[in-house]
């Protein structure tokens, strides 16, 4: 009996050598009689940036180069996005400098000690008014209904409304915004707020450019008593330099050039066996049937999917790969390109071909790029999905499978069902 290793996508040399040299170490020591191989592919038919990158922006970025002002609002942005009363809460907390007592010393609070009984601050005032905004967007003829339907934000516009003018944050922040520069500010963080979160409700339908989300800001800071050609400077100064270091875009601005270089081997190689599967097809087979004897083959990743494939084809041309009696698939994304229709092999809805070998599919649902096959594949005997937890996260998960003692208790209890001597 032999055991035929295909490893997964982004593995080049060194890797392989160490991840391989432990497959064979636990397999040897369960099956000291069969015969551990390799099919190394990564050198031969991994991906490679055959212009040296040419084709990314920003590959090589101008040393020193200040942060780019677009980059810093796209990063706020990005930051409101994810929370739409972030400048609000920066507001409710931190106040203002000129903008009363503080409110942990004495007099301190919600309440100003030397307001004039009756008066309501000023930024009370502001947010009364954006309650009294029509929770319905306006009519198209007016310019604020007629943007928020010409960017695809009109339905989430009542509950962005709501959410910013029923919060603590920024009833907390009305409070504290005593003076009339204060309550600018305030009107202005609402109308972004508000903005933020119908855009965060409209996701990928949004069809909103940069001028015309600023236009909304604006139209509604101006309802709102304030002026919104100056950003808050307050809110602003606190989550810009934030956004700027927790958020991913200014990451993925600066890093693409590295991130795309490092991420083609594993993403490259699931995109060039797309397009070129063919002649990696051809050389598994090769390996395969180099040796006689029962084989087991054991696919990891793209590995998977290349039998999947290599295996499905050559049963449907009534060509079974000789002396293939076991599949065993690790973190394999081939049933989910199966139902994509994606999969090579096979169209959405097809069954196995007669003469496909049995199908050991082990995932754990932590590793996003493992799949079930059984249910894809329902009512076929020859598929047993078995579930490893290895209580990493991704993409540590990934690779995780193969210090597992569970899987290789449950390939010897394959090779046992499978019969194979």
């Amino acid at each position: 009996m032999r055991f035929l290793f295909v490893h997964g996508t982004g593995v080049r040399r060194e890797r392989h050598d160490r991840l391989f040299a432990l497959v064979r170490g636990r397999l040897t020591a369960r099956f000291p009689e069969a015969r551990v191989d390799s099919c190394y592919w990564g050198d031969r038919f991994g991906a490679t940036l055959g212009a040296g990158g040419r084709s990314v922006p920003g590959l090589r970025p101008a040393a020193g180069a200040a942060p780019d002002a677009v980059d810093e609002e796209t990063a706020e942005w990005a930051l409101l996005l994810a929370d739409p009363l972030c400048e609000l809460r920066v507001l409710a907390e931190a106040g203002w400098a000129d903008g009363g007592p503080d409110p942990d010393g004495p007099g301190g609070g919600d309440d100003d000690a030397f307001a004039m009984p009756g008066v309501q601050p000023a930024g009370v005032r502001v947010l009364a008014l954006l309650a009294g905004l029509p929770p319905a967007p306006p009519h198209p003829g007016d310019e604020l209904g007629a943007l928020l339907h010409g960017t695809g934000l009109a339905a989430g516009f009542p509950a962005a409304l709501t959410g910013a003018a029923d919060s603590a944050e920024a009833a907390r922040a009305a409070d504290r915004a005593t003076g009339e520069p204060q309550a600018r500010e305030l009107a202005t963080a609402l109308a972004r707020a508000v903005t933020a979160g119908a855009l965060a409700a409209a996701g990928a339908d949004a069809d909103c450019t940069g001028a015309e989300r600023d236009r909304l800001v604006e139209l509604l800071t101006t309802r709102l008593g304030g002026d919104a050609r100056v950003p808050g400077a307050r809110a602003a100064a606190v989550l810009g330099r934030l956004a700027m270091r927790v958020t991913t875009q200014p990451l993925l601005n600066a890093w693409r050039g590295s991130l795309t270089v490092g991420a083609t081997p594993a993403l490259g190689d699931i995109l060039r066996y797309q397009a070129r599967g063919h002649d990696l097809r051809e050389f598994l087979h090769a390996r395969i049937a180099a040796a006689p004897g029962p084989t087991v083959l054991i696919g990891h990743s793209l590995g998977g999917i290349a039998l999947v494939d290599l295996l499905a084809l050559a049963a449907a041309r009534g060509e079974a790969v000789p002396g293939t009696e076991l599949l065993v698939t690790v973190g394999s994304q081939a049933p989910f390109l199966y139902e994509l229709g994606a999969l090579t092999a096979l169209e959405p809805g097809a069954k196995l071909p007669y003469g496909f070998p049995r199908w050991l599919n082990v995932y754990d649902r932590q590793d996003v790029l493992s799949y079930l096959a059984g249910p894809v594949f329902p009512g076929d005997p020859r598929i047993t999905d078995h579930e490893i937890g290895s209580r990493q996260p991704f993409p540590a998960c990934h690779s995780a499978y193969w210090k597992q003692d569970s899987l290789y208790e449950r390939i010897e209890q394959a090779v046992a069902e499978a019969e194979i001597g």
